[in-house]
């Protein structure tokens, strides 16, 4: 987690971002942006790892930046890489209808700006349709799973 200027920031690298414990361990520390550098070779890959950012932004109320390498290298096993840069945002009113604060081109170099407004994400933490940051049922951490036989 870093404090800067603009917002407390962590980073979670590419499959980091596919665990949902991560990304509620720095956003109870008060992360506000999540950057996700990613390095994807093929489309499912892609998908898999910008699915779980739009996730992420969901559950935990908080914006997440996602970046991937694009193109090709002359590096074995690098070779191939696809790649989308996105702002992504929780799903609520105060944000983009689709989550989406801006992208850019699938498998572009290019550098993709959004302006994010952290007034929001206090507010919408608090006021949200739905508030998964703080509604977390933190009780049921400690019941175990009861496996029942169906046979």
């Amino acid at each position: 987690m870093f404090d800067t200027p603009h917002g407390r920031i962590s980073i979670l690298i590419c499959y980091d971002i596919e665990f949902p414990e991560l990304a509620r361990m720095v956003c109870e520390q008060g992360a506000d942006i999540i950057f996700v550098p990613s390095c994807t070779d093929d489309r499912q890959g892609f998908w898999r790892v910008r699915y779980c950012c739009h996730a992420r932004a969901i559950e935990n109320q908080v914006y997440v930046a996602v970046t991937g390498t694009v193109g090709n290298l002359a590096v074995e096993g690098l070779g191939l890489h696809f790649g989308q840069a996105a702002i992504i945002t929780p799903s609520d009113f105060p944000f983009a209808r689709d989550g989406i604060a801006a992208e850019g081109v699938p498998n572009m170099e290019q550098v993709v700006i959004a302006d994010v407004d952290l007034a929001k994400l206090v507010s919408n933490r608090v006021n949200g349709t739905t508030i998964p940051l703080y509604d977390k049922r933190v009780d049921v951490y400690d019941n175990a799973v009861e496996v029942i036989s169906a046979g």
